[in-house]
């Protein structure tokens, strides 16, 4: 039986695993809307300053037309991200479904044992 109980131990490992990763991935996008803000606000403050808001003129600061640049970099990776803790929660819950299983298992080859 120590086969079962090394199967448990694996799949509360992978759901772990999948729960830092999925974790890290949010850390990650809090992280670039947290920046992205910054850098609306610095392209507010620099089209204050200049009078300027429309970046097709060709008074346009370099500096808000740079920022703004990076700030859609910053959604796109934002959006891709989502999409990768998308199937980072398919994949917790079908690690979780595993582990339930693996674990219910063990609990009955306990159950058979303690009897015999």
């Amino acid at each position: 039986m120590k086969s079962r109980e090394s199967l448990v131990r694996l799949k509360e490992f992978q759901v772990k695993e999948k729960r830092r990763q999925l974790a890290q991935l949010q850390l990650m996008m809090s992280e670039f809307e947290r920046m992205s803000k910054e850098l609306e606000s610095q392209i507010a403050v620099e089209e204050k300053k200049s009078g300027i808001t429309d970046p097709n003129h060709f008074a346009y600061p370099t500096f808000a037309k740079a920022a703004r640049q990076r700030s859609d970099n910053l959604q796109v990776s934002i959006r891709e991200l989502k999409v990768q803790q998308d199937a980072a929660e398919l994949a917790l819950e079908e690690a979780e479904a595993e582990y339930s299983k693996a674990a219910a298992l063990e609990e009955r080859d306990n159950a058979v044992r303690m009897r015999a």
